[in-house]
């Protein structure tokens, strides 16, 4: 029995099956190793060895991704969202050039990491992982994949504009840990608005409330956006807050620290320097803080749980980026706000045509107060017309209407008194004689401009107008503006030599003037606040902004006017405004009145019968006339698309700055507007960017390019 039970044939129990795993297992364990893939004799990363990036190279035929090679040595930093360098350009081996390596390195961000390319031939590896940092997540590549093609951009340009610079102090500091959330608070002064409540209720329920706010004129603005923020965070989301400038970002700051306390919210904003920027940047990314207020670039901001984002004075135009694509503040939040279904609120003393159609579409309702609480809340508002300064001699002798200084002078005996000059250099447009309509295109509703020896020529069309006549009164003479202010603080310093004068402008921009009695002379945009606001407030030369070459000019002049005269005290407390412009006009009608949204719904009526933006949609395009005739040839537009022009654009002068829209120095630039109705922006993009990128894949000279932008802020 022994002997059976194998002592002489192996271990007890091996049969033939046995015997065979075993002589299998040996074989292997001789057998060579696989070798790991190699790229130039280094090893690849086993798991998801190829890199998707996105380079930071803002070309329209180099919008898409490419496909690097992971070494092992960087798979652990090499993680999705993290800056790296790669070579790139002339050389450059990877699966959508096919070139040979040798070119120079690039930054870009890692997208994705994949198992396999679908380029047959060896990939070039990423050269360096800048930090392992994670700053580019899939929602904020989205949205700026949304914003590219919206305004016929490239990926990488708005990357550039939505990720601040790296510092890598910053990134070396961790963030504290995420405050608790706050207790939802009262509705305050939202109950001054009709649905001011129950937007904010809404918001700590949890809700996703769309509303387009006229705010009453006083200083109580950021505090409302600060308790919106806090019912938002009530409910634990976050939330975002975008204003035009560092000064109102301040105001709404001070407010959120009042209402939220320490750690609760961050501050974006470039006056905060890079460092500093960079550092509370990444207390969002990182979930630190769920609440933002910044200027523009914030609106990129990638806040965790997006509950709410605000965008205050939409009309300004500092909300329009100057950078490629030039996207603008409002519509890039109205495409998060659809994207993250999260609450959208936007906020202004006036209403722009766009907030007016955000309401007449249904999209948002209208949060405003009634008419008792404007009355109440606003200044007296008092006009002097061109008649008037015709007959006035003090006016005639110092540019300053009797009741201007009427009024002036009797304010100082109360505090401070605020002179707004509108700046200088508005081209002048033309307009009737008798009842100063603008003069327009009979064909396209553009502004006409004088050439030569008294011709007629639309800005936008091109088409000559020999026989003009006003459609509203008859009149067949035609005149121009007034342009701008000249030495009014001089001037003011002469009329009231006993009183102060202090000035808020390009050089200098006052945030705040004290409650003693002071002419303060500003710029539109720059008013500092005054401490208890102003007693009264002179708005000089309205013709100035009236009389500019462009279809806002109404809108944009009635919102600077009621910028300033909402710093001032209301008219229960003495506080007068003086406007200088023809009482006739709309806007200074809706000044008297306090109407904004009259003024603005009654613009969108207007608009839409002309097919105007933003009823259209409309593109510029800008280039010799060589390059734009074969850029729109090329362009495969939509079936609805009018082109209207080309027209010449002036060239900037020599030592001036050179302004959007304006030619090269020695240069002779032409410009197209595109337009098409409404259903056809997102077919217009997409076909100009294609031609764009065709021409641009051929190499075309810099001298030959073209200049697109979608929905400009400025068509003439």
């Amino acid at each position: 029995m022994s002997s059976e039970n194998g002592s002489g044939g192996g271990a007890a129990g091996d049969g033939p099956e046995q015997l065979a795993l075993i002589r299998e297992s040996v074989r292997k364990a001789k057998a060579p190793k696989a070798k790991p893939r190699t790229w130039r004799g280094a090893a690849l990363a086993e798991h998801l060895p190829v890199a998707r990036v996105v380079v930071d190279k803002g070309v329209l035929h180099l919008d898409r991704y490419f496909d690097y090679a992971v070494p092992r040595e960087l798979d652990e930093q090499a993680q999705p969202g993290v800056r790296v360098r790669v070579r790139f350009g002339a050389g450059s081996r990877n699966v959508r050039e096919g070139r040979r390596e040798g070119g120079g390195l690039i930054d870009g961000f890692l997208v994705e990491r994949v198992a396999d390319s679908d380029y047959g031939g060896p990939l070039a590896a990423i050269a360096q992982v800048v930090s392992p940092e994670p700053v580019l997540d899939e929602e904020l590549l989205g949205l700026a994949r949304a914003v590219a093609d919206r305004y016929a951009g490239s990926l990488a340009d708005v990357l550039q504009l939505a990720i601040p610079p790296r510092h890598a102090r910053a990134e070396g500091r961790p963030s504290p840990p995420a405050p608790a959330p706050p207790s939802a608070p009262e509705a305050g002064s939202w109950r001054r608005y009709a649905r001011g409540p129950e937007f904010v209720a809404a918001l700590a329920a949890g809700g996703a409330p769309r509303a387009v706010w006229t705010a009453l004129p006083g200083p109580l603005w950021a505090e409302e956006i600060a308790r919106a923020v806090r019912a938002t965070l009530a409910s634990g989301r976050g939330a975002l807050v975008v204003v035009p400038a560092g000064r109102p970002a301040a105001r709404v700051d001070a407010a959120l620290r009042a209402l939220l306390g320490e750690g609760q919210h961050a501050l974006l904003t470039a006056d905060a320097g890079p460092e500093r920027r960079y550092r509370e940047w990444l207390a969002v990314r990182r979930g630190a803080v769920r609440a933002v207020v910044g200027t523009r670039a914030a609106m990129f901001a990638p806040v965790r749980n997006l509950g709410l984002v605000v965008v205050w004075d939409d009309g300004d135009a500092s909300h329009s980026d100057d950078n490629a694509p030039f996207p603008h503040v409002r519509e890039v939040l109205e495409l998060r706000a659809s994207r993250d279904r999260c609450a959208f609120l936007l906020g202004s003393w006036g209403c722009t045509v766009e907030a007016a159609q955000l309401v007449e579409s249904g999209w948002a309702v209208p949060v405003v107060a009634d008419r008792e609480q404007v009355r109440a809340a606003a200044p007296l508002v008092r006009t002097v017309g061109d008649g008037d300064l015709a007959r006035d001699e003090a006016a005639r002798a110092a540019r300053l209407p009797s009741l201007a200084w009427q009024i002036a002078r009797d304010g100082l005996k109360h505090g401070p008194v605020l002179v707004q000059v509108p700046r200088r250099g508005y081209v002048p447009r033309l307009a009737c004689e008798r009842c100063r309509e603008p003069a327009r295109c009979r064909h396209c509703a553009g502004p006409l401009e004088a050439r030569g020896a008294g011709a007629l020529v639309c800005g936008w069309c091109g088409r000559d107008e020999a026989a003009w006549h006003c459609p509203e009164c008859g009149g067949f003479r035609l005149r121009a503006q007034v342009v701008g202010a000249r030495r009014t603080a001089e001037e003011l310093g002469r009329a009231f030599p006993a009183v102060p004068v202090r000035t808020s402008g390009r050089e200098q921009v006052l945030d705040t003037v004290g409650g003693a009695p002071a002419l303060v002379v500003s710029t539109p945009g720059a008013e500092p606040v005054a401490e208890g606001g102003y007693a009264a407030a002179l708005l000089l030369d309205g013709w100035a902004m009236l009389g500019r070459p462009d279809l806002r000019a109404g809108e944009d002049a009635l919102r600077r006017w009621i910028g300033a005269a909402a710093l001032v005290r209301d008219q229960g407390a003495g506080g007068t405004v003086v406007v200088v412009a023809e009482p006739t006009l709309r806007p200074v009608q809706a000044l008297v009145r306090w109407d904004p949204v009259g003024h603005a719904v009654r613009e969108l009526s207007e608009r839409a019968e002309l097919g105007f933006p933003p009823v259209s949609r409309m593109a510029s395009v800008t280039g010799t006339p060589e390059a734009l005739t074969e850029l729109l040839a090329q362009a495969e537009l939509p079936s609805d698309a009018e082109i209207l022009g080309p027209v010449p654009v002036p060239a900037t002068d020599p030592g001036r700055p050179r302004r959007p829209g304006d030619a090269p120095p020695g240069e002779h630039w032409e410009r197209a507007l595109v337009r098409v109705p409404p259903g056809s922006g997102a077919a217009l993009a997409r076909a100009l960017k294609t031609a764009q990128a065709a021409r641009m894949a051929r190499g075309v000279a810099a001298q030959q390019a073209v200049r697109v932008r979608i929905d400009p802020a400025d068509i003439g």
